[in-house]
Parts: structure tokens; sequence; C-alpha cells
């Protein structure tokens, strides 16, 4: 039978039968044969022989229960697994199956001591430890999943799921370099596993390495057209790259795996749309209202496409009752609605706060600048971000949070890169070893003329220096040396290296000896990576917001004033002095490395309090009839408390 020769084995039972009608085994294998073969109704027969020659044996009524639980009548199912179980209790496989079909009568706990009891009558038992695993992850429980999958992994070294299935719950618990490394286990088993290849992808494009991302979407394609998520994330992809019609091909693969696709039929409809497909976008929104009628993103669209297409004001009123549905009625103790990492991104859905479905709407960390629109009630920011004396370029009541206003999660998340053991060598990545290293790891649009000039200029005044970027994106660099050379840079002092994994990027970024800001728009999450790093930034603010972040992340380290300057010649003169004197900038690195863990920039639990302190208020003034109003969050819990 293990050979694939399934008739011959067949006639050998029969032949056995013919000797003696009352061999339960051989009743059962033919039975097995049978449904190998697809002939479910002779393998129920073969089963059900089986059992009325001797009904206490347990291998028929599992096999007998597997035939119900692959024709989906789970109930017959779990009767007979049962009952299999109830003759022989040490009877792993059986329990195996039992805890299957619990799970998928949405019985989890059931299920988990049903897999207990096949681990007790075997305890390597791989599938087991990979099922439990698997409940856990469901559930949220990472740490579980994670000890699961690697006894599973330990009782199966070849166990390719248990692989695959253990880098998600590592990756999702931010230990993405783990993930990876289970990633690449997964693949060296088996080269072509696609659900391996296309976690591979999402990490990279999570990174925004597009490229590496795309090469691993069309290694899964190349094994497999059925999954829609690489078509999905190809299509993303070619969408940035302004590459609409290869965008729209992999839309079309999504919608043809899977025609039911409300999310699928909405990104192609803004697709079309930003091409200026209007009434093909019009016609996808539909097409997901009709799927999924409480989508509100696909209303929002819809009436942004209608606008667009100047039919808007006869179907406002239609979206607008729409918006009012469920995806609004938010188990929140608090009815506000916060617009996220959005503002006037792109994905963003103003539509949706412009029919003001919560009495209070605040915008808070995407967009680093005013919505301009009304219907936004507050902004969460800083007194250094957004100070008062600029309160009139904003259209939001401003509500400063102590410190800084900028959230992260490095001590959890990144706390290994404090680990003196663990540095980086400048060799490893072809960095000079002699050299003063600046660095600058913004998006190459942050700089500007005026900014690249003054880093010329510091480079030609600091000997034996050099300038470090990233290919962000690749198709810059030539472009930046052929400015730098026409400013008298010499080739050596411009050093490009490619976007690097999150952790890796900022446990490198320490091989640096000085950040240089980009002042039209600063380094975000950028600047906080490079902090943690323990690498000081000189950074010189602005009016608007964007120019302003920077400054704020090095002022709640609490050694920020030196890094921050008052004017562009300032600013160069700030970096020359550091650059030249070595003790004066050391003193500096080490008092930002020894501040990290003990700085408010870094403290994710302070900020939620004061985060929810100013919510608190917020909702306070609304519930006493007051208007929405700019006020400041204080550290005291009398005046801002942050539990009710």
């Amino acid at each position: 039978m293990r050979k694939g020769r399934l008739n011959e084995a067949a006639q050998c039972c029969r032949q056995a039968l013919a000797l003696n009608p009352h061999l339960v085994d051989a009743h059962s294998n033919l039975g097995n044969l049978m449904k190998a073969q697809g002939l479910v109704q002779e393998a129920y027969n073969c089963y059900a022989e089986a059992l009325h020659i001797q009904p206490t044996f347990a291998i028929a009524w599992s096999n007998l229960a597997g035939l119900f639980m692959e024709a989906g009548d789970l109930n017959r199912a779990l009767q007979y697994y049962k009952e299999a179980v109830k003759l022989k209790p040490t009877f792993p496989d059986a329990y195996l199956n039992l805890g299957s079909v619990y799970k998928a009568l949405g019985m989890p706990q059931e299920a988990i001591v049903c897999y207990q009891h096949a681990l007790q009558a075997r305890p390597d038992y791989a599938m087991a430890f990979g099922n439990l695993a698997s409940i856990y992850y469901e559930q949220g429980k990472l740490d579980l999943a994670v000890l699961h999958y690697k006894r599973a992994i330990a009782c199966d070294a070849g166990f390719l799921e248990a692989y695959n299935n253990l880098g998600n719950a590592l990756k999702d618990a931010g230990k993405v370099d783990e993930a990876i490394h289970c990633y690449h286990r997964c693949l060296n088993l088996q080269p072509s596993h696609p659900q391996a290849l296309t976690n591979m992808g999402n990490i990279y494009m999570e990174w925004n390495m597009m490229s590496a991302a795309a090469q691993y979407y069309n290694k899964t394609l190349t094994v497999t057209t059925g999954l829609s998520a690489p078509f999905n994330n190809l299509a993303i992809i070619y969408k940035q790259q302004g590459n609409y019609a290869d965008a729209i091909s992999c839309y079309n693969e999504v919608l043809r795996i899977d025609p039911l696709a409300a999310d699928g039929l909405v990104n192609r409809g803004n697709t079309y749309k930003e091409i200026g497909r209007v009434n093909e976008a019009i016609q996808d929104y539909s097409s997901a209202i009709a799927i999924r009628p409480t989508m509100a993103e696909a209303h929002a669209n819809l009436a942004s496409a209608y606008k667009d297409s100047r039919k808007y004001a006869a179907h406002c009123s239609v979206v607008a009752a729409r918006y009012t549905l469920a995806p609004f009625s938010h188990p929140s103790p608090l009815p506000i609605r916060g617009g996220g990492r959005s503002g006037r991104l792109r994905g963003a859905r103003n539509e949706i706060f412009a029919m003001q479905p919560a009495p209070i709407q605040v915008s808070y960390m995407g967009f680093p600048g005013t919505t301009g629109a009304s219907y936004i009630h507050y902004l969460v920011t800083d007194e250094f971000v957004s100070p008062t004396r600029f309160s009139h370029i904003y259209s939001e009541n401003l509500v400063h949070l102590p410190h800084c206003y900028f959230v992260n999660d490095y001590k959890q998340k990144n706390r290994d890169v404090l680990d003196p053991n663990c540095q980086p060598k400048r060799s490893d990545y072809g960095l000079p070893k002699d050299k003063f290293i600046f660095a600058c790891f913004n998006q190459l649009y942050k700089m500007d003329p005026e900014i690249f000039a003054t880093w010329c200029n510091i480079l030609k005044r600091v000997p034996n220096s050099a300038i470090w970027f990233l290919r962000f994106p690749a198709a810059g660099e030539m472009r930046v040396r052929t400015y730098a050379a026409a400013q008298g840079v010499q080739p050596d002092q411009i050093i490009f290296t490619d976007v690097a994994m999150k952790n890796e990027h900022i446990r490198r970024s320490s091989l640096a000896d000085l950040f240089l800001d980009t002042p039209l728009c600063n380094a975000h999450t950028t600047g906080t990576d490079i902090l943690w790093a323990g690498l000081p930034m000189v950074t010189l603010p602005l009016e608007k917001m964007a120019t302003r972040v920077a400054g704020s992340l090095c002022l709640a380290t609490g050694v920020g004033e030196e890094m921050i300057a008052d004017s562009m010649k300032e600013y160069e003169e700030k970096v020359v002095s550091l650059a030249l004197n070595h003790s004066k900038l050391q003193d500096l690195t080490e008092r930002l490395k020894a501040s990290r863990l003990t700085c408010p920039l870094f403290d994710t639990a302070r900020w939620v309090r004061n985060l929810e302190r100013a919510y608190y208020k917020m909702w306070n003034l609304y519930c006493s009839g007051q208007h929405p109003q700019p006020f400041k969050v204080t550290e005291n819990d009398a005046e801002f408390p942050y539990d009710r």
C-alpha cells in the first residue's frame, strides 16, 4: 500500500478474507484502501463489516469517524471518535483526530484535553504538539505556542509546518530574526514551501525591502497559483512602483482565487480610481458592498469615487446612512475615534471621519501635521513638536503630552541591541575602520539642496570623514554621488548600504559616530532607532510639525539640548565641533547610552498612562457639555487620572 500498489494490496486483503471472513484487521485495511481510491461507500461497508464482527474494534470506529470527518459530518465523527477512545483509552491517533473535530466545532478547551491525552499515550507525538501549539497561537498565547512548536520539532526534525508556524508565532512575538531562521529551516527542507516563501516576502515587505519581497512572492507563484496573499502583496509593490497594469492583473488573480474577496475588490477599485478609471472603481466598491454590506471602507471609497465622478450628491445620503452600521458600534469604554497612523497619507479613510461617527475624533502619529479638517477635534502632540505659539497653523485643538508624543517599544522588542557582547563590526558592512562616519538613514526624499550642501561643507572641514546613506530608494544613489562630486566631495566620502531588517538596522547604526538629521522632514521612527542604538544626532527644528519631531525625541532622552541647533550655521558648527572634539562626543554618547533604560523616550508604559490621561480629559470635557479645547497633560493623578 505504501508503494502505491493499491489494487494489489486490496486483492491481498480479499484473499485473506476469502480464507477467513472474520479477520477484522483485513476488513479495516481493505476499507482504508477503498478510501484511498475515493470509494467512500465501499470503505464504509468494510468498516461496518469489521464492527459487525467485533463491535469493540477501536481502529474501525476511528476509521469510520475519519470518513464522516472528511465528509463534513462533524457530529457523527465526534460520536465515533469518542467510541474509539472509550474502547481504547491509549489510542493516540483517535485522540488527535477527536481534538481536531472539537477544534473545528469551536471547542478549543476540549481539543486541548484531547491533544494532551494523545501525548500521554505517545509522549513523542509531534503532530499532537503541533496541534496544541496551533490552538495556543489562535488564542494569542504566543509563549505557549512557541514552546509547543519547538517540542514538535524536537520530536520530528523534519516537521515542515511546525517550522513555518513557529516562525509565525515568533514574528508575532516581535522576534523577527528567530522567525526568519525558522522560515529558512523550513525552506532548507523544502525550498518550494509556498507558505514559508510568502512569509519571508511579508517580512521583507514590512521592512520596505520591496525587491526582496517581490522575489519571494514570485518564487511562491512558481510553486502554486492557489494562494491569494502573494498576488495581493505583489499588487501593493507594483502600485508603489507606479506599475498599475501589473497591480490590476494581480488583483484579478486574487479575485480568481476568491471571487467573494471584498478586500480584493476594494483594493482593485482603489487602483482603478488612482488612474482615473472611476466607473470601474465604483463597480468594484459596489460589488464589495454587495458581498459585505457592513464594510465601512467600501462605503467610504464609494462615496469618494462618486464625488470624483460628480455623482456624489445623489448618493451621499445613502452612504452616510451606511456609515452608522456595525463598524462604528465599537464596545470601547470611551466613544473616541482616533485617526491613528493615517491622517493625509495614502490609504487613509478620511471620508469616514467626515461623517463624524464618534463625538470625539483625534488625529495622532501617522501624518505629522494638521489635517485641516474641522471634524477632527484634537491633535495629540507635545509642546516642542507643536508649540502653542504655532497653534494657528493647526485646525485641531492641540493636546500636549508630557515629554515626547512619539511612541515606541524598543525595551521589549529590541532590548538585545543593548547587549555589549552582540555588537557588530564595521568590517561586517564594508565600512572604513579609520574614518569618522556621519550617517543619515532617512529616506532620500527628505534631503534638500541646502542641507546637502551643508553636509558637503562638513565633509570638507572634518578630515578623514565620510557620510553613510541607505539605498532608500536605490535609484537615488547615483544622483547623490553626482551632486556630491559637483560640490568637491571625494567619492570615498559617500557610502551607501542596502536597507536592513529592523533589528540589524538598529544594531549596526551604532557603527556610525554621529547622525545628521534632515531639517525639512526629520528622522521620526529612524530617530528613535538611532537613539536606542546610542548614536547621537544633530537636528535643526523649524516651524512645522514634521521639522520638529527629532528635537522632541532628543529632549526626551534627557541629554537632547546638546543635539539641537537653532540655525543652519549653528547646525554646521555643532556637527564640526563634535566631530573634531573626540572627548566631547564620547561623553555625549556615553550619557545617551546610559539614559536609554530610564529616560521618558523609551518608557512605553509611562507614555500609555499619559495618553490615557489625555483621553479621559477629552471625555470629561465632552460629558460636561464643553467644546473641545487645547490642554496640556501633566503627570498629576488628581488633575489627570489615567484609570477610572
